[in-house]
């Protein structure tokens, strides 16, 4: 494939823009090349700015669980538009989406829209502070919540660490009421709670897609709701990338346990920029006009997006049984994949649940960000490179989930996993 336009379009947005992308896994920087520049989507498939085509495992990271520009989405979003872009007012859309969304969780009795994940989870954790009458907050290492100055940690040495910043410009006096613990290792939890009598809530990726995919195990949950309950601590899921797409319910579809708040985003925006938060009324009420937590955005609930949403969800809960499809096609794809690794003596640890997916260059079991930082990156970047050359587009970082959109065929799985053989035997 040539990918002469791409690499123009870099260089000149790279005057302009700093690396040249607007989020930074864009640049490929972990896979060793230069970003591809998109022209469009269809389906499947994206269309670069050279005329390329590929499978796209991507979709926009999770929203798009119908593929590119899906009709039913698209003559809603059109028909908003034709209304009006924005009234930075109450719309009906925003109620009627809300009661979809509190209808279908049990542990969201209210919700408000936002406009981004990072938006959700940050305002979350202030209504969650609000409701406690606490300051800490306990995060674990490898879950991404957005780049909100609080949840910008790394972890120090310890069984317990208070959290430092990892990006310049956030004050630690910020980060210090962040604790870090390990996933699926409830010990490391429990050290929190010791080590502090000021713990708000606890966030969690319950099926964790920012250190690759890697599900919690259900007892580590259910023993996180316990400590919650015990303590007095919010517990917060973070279904941003799970809502919706790891089952119709999100993770609360996959485990027996209901938290005390959800953020979502993706797959509830269609593709158009949102983001939410919910949780119970007692909690949800705490929020400005109502209590005193403020919270506010000129775009949140924004009516375009409210309707793409409506669409997306609408659509799914009529083709529920779509979720069976997703998570058969996953677990194919990605158990072709490793027997294709396997034939060449790479190590290949896989995982699906719905319609995400996972893997690992790695020997062993990951089941935490530690066992994920073990993975050889190189492996994955010529993988990734092999691949992007025969036309499927997977995430540009070994620490991302890919995702299986109702466009993407078993004859597409197969041509999938046949050119990650020929990838395979030439990096061997």
């Amino acid at each position: 494939m040539k990918h002469t336009k791409s690499q123009k379009a870099f260089q000149e947005a790279q005057k302009v823009i700093p690396g040249g992308v607007d989020s930074p896994v864009r640049a490929f920087k972990s896979v060793g090349s230069d970003p591809i520049f998109i022209k469009g989507g269809k389906g499947a498939y994206l269309m670069d700015v050279d005329g390329n085509r590929y499978v796209d495992f991507v979709q926009s990271w999770g929203p798009l669980i119908f593929g590119h520009c899906d009709k039913t989405i698209e003559k809603a979003v059109i028909k908003a538009v034709k209304d009006g872009l924005s009234f930075g007012a109450p719309t009906k859309i925003e109620t009627k989406l809300a009661e979809k969304i509190c209808a279908m969780f049990e542990a969201v009795e209210k919700i408000r829209f936002v406009s981004s994940g990072t938006e959700a989870v940050m305002s979350a954790i202030r209504l969650a502070r609000g409701y406690a009458g606490k300051n800490d907050i306990v995060k674990f290492k490898g879950c991404y919540h957005g780049h909100s100055d609080s949840l910008l940690v790394q972890a120090g040495s310890g069984a317990v660490t208070f959290g430092t910043p990892s990006s310049p410009g956030v004050p630690a006096d910020l980060t210090k009421h962040t604790l870090l613990a390990t996933y699926n290792d409830i010990k490391s939890v429990k050290a929190c709670f010791e080590n502090s009598k000021d713990i708000a809530c606890i966030i969690i990726e319950p099926i964790a897609g920012n250190m690759g995919f890697v599900p919690a195990d259900e007892k580590f949950l259910k023993e996180l709701r316990a400590l919650c309950t015990k303590h007095k601590a919010v517990l917060i899921f973070d279904e941003v990338m799970s809502g919706f797409r790891a089952s119709l319910k999100g993770a609360q579809g996959v485990y027996d346990v209901v938290p005390d708040m959800v953020t979502f985003g993706k797959v509830i925006g269609g593709g158009m920029p949102v983001g939410a938060f919910g949780g119970k009324k007692e909690i949800m009420n705490m929020l400005s006009p109502e209590g005193p937590v403020y919270q506010a955005g000129t775009l949140s609930g924004n009516p375009v997006a409210m309707y793409a949403g409506m669409a997306s969800l609408e659509k799914l809960i009529k083709h529920s049984f779509l979720y069976e499809e997703f998570e058969e096609k996953a677990k194919r794809l990605t158990q072709g994949l490793k027997d294709a690794a396997q034939e060449h003596g790479i190590p290949l640890q896989i995982g699906a649940i719905g319609s995400m997916f996972g893997f690992f260059f790695n020997a062993n079991p990951v089941k935490n960000f530690d066992d994920a930082l073990t993975s050889d990156t190189n492996m994955f970047a010529k993988f990734h490179q092999g691949m992007l050359e025969r036309g499927f587009y997977f995430a540009c970082s070994q620490f991302e989930t890919g995702f299986i959109c109702s466009e993407i065929s078993d004859d597409i799985i197969d041509e999938t996993i046949e050119a990650a053989r020929k990838v395979f035997k030439e990096i061997k």
